[in-house]
């Protein structure tokens, strides 16, 4: 293991996974867990999810089982990839609480993934504390495992830079290379980020206008005939347009066969090609691609015991791992005071 890479990624436990996750990170996470190239560690963030769902946590217990049964449906395996809770994780408290102690209020406030999500989420000064400090605490996650491969959006860059700010810091300051600089592994320009089915650039659970891993059939083919193409395109023989077209943008992320995609947007473009047809197409390529995650996940469905126990056994794992690297981050600030008693 010591010559591996070693990955760390998250998701909030707001709620199910859609194929929008599934496109960003979860396909990309199976094809690296599968190369054995990597020790990979899968964290179900509940901790952070709570900082600004403090007074709803049955919602976050409730989604935590939704996002492990995605997981595995995807095909993560917990036998090759550790799948873990944050909040099961005690290490990961007394770490972040070290970091807090090297970076300021003021640099924090400057991040501007933070500040962007305290305006979406209409904070104002009452922000909570806890999310003006997910910064130091996704430094903490990980850091605990040592991970050099953090798999993120394009949108996390300044988050990144921020846990490679607090590594040198604590490394420096402490006078040991104990923890390891991380780096954001990005998708490639204009791949990563699926459009809402509305034609918003975020797909979520929010603005209601996702597809979700564990929808039905019939709710997938709803949601597909529902969605957002040329506005202009009002008649069969018209001319439409491809670009912002979000049925060709959900065909080029999903239909293997790019000949086909590429003479159907030149028939489109031309005219004589209607939506109601181009969304059927669609709507098959989707259900071929999903069939088999929605089967996987409703036989892991059928016993949530083993599901729970799957996490327990995966943060057991981890609590390992990280509990030896807080007793190196002890022994290099000075205060493992009972060490040789």
């Amino acid at each position: 293991m010591a010559d591996k890479h070693v990955i760390l990624t998250a998701d909030r436990p707001t709620g199910k996974l859609h194929i929008g996750h599934y496109i960003g990170s979860l396909r990309n996470r199976v094809k690296l867990q599968n190369s054995g190239d990597y020790q990979t560690f899968i964290m179900i963030a509940d901790m952070q999810a709570l900082t600004d769902n403090a007074r709803d946590p049955e919602k976050i217990r409730r989604s935590l089982i939704e996002v492990a049964l995605d997981y595995l449906a995807v095909g993560i395996d917990p036998e090759k990839s550790t799948i873990l809770v944050q909040s099961q994780i005690p290490a990961l408290n007394e770490l972040t609480m070290h970091y807090m102690n090297i970076v300021s209020v003021s640099r924090l406030e400057r991040n501007p993934t933070v500040k962007t999500e305290i305006r979406q989420k209409s904070f104002g000064q009452s922000v909570p504390a806890g999310f003006l400090m997910y910064p130091v605490s996704q430094t903490a996650d990980i850091t605990a495992f040592k991970a050099d491969t953090v798999p993120v959006g394009d949108d996390q860059e300044p988050m990144m830079e921020q846990a490679r700010e607090i590594v040198r810091s604590f490394n420096h300051i402490y006078n040991k290379e104990v923890l390891v600089e991380p780096y954001g592994v990005f998708p490639p320009k204009g791949e990563g980020r699926l459009p809402g089915l509305d034609g918003n650039a975020k797909m979520s659970k929010s603005l209601n206008n996702a597809i979700y891993l564990a929808d039905d059939p019939d709710t997938m083919q709803k949601k597909v005939m529902s969605m957002y193409t040329d506005p202009n395109h009002i008649h069969v023989e018209d001319p439409g347009q491809i670009e912002g077209n979000t049925v060709f943008t959900y065909l080029d992320a999903f239909d293997p066969d790019k000949a086909k995609v590429a003479e159907l947007k030149a028939q489109y473009q031309h005219g004589g090609l209607g939506d109601v047809k181009i969304k059927r197409y669609l709507n098959e390529v989707l259900q071929a691609e999903f069939e088999p995650i929605r089967q996987r996940r409703a036989e892991f469905a059928k016993d949530p015991d083993h599901v729970l126990q799957i996490l327990k056994a995966g943060s057991e794992k981890a609590n390992q791992v990280a509990n030896q690297t807080l007793q190196e981050v002890r022994d290099a600030i000075g205060i493992n005071y009972f060490k040789n008693l």
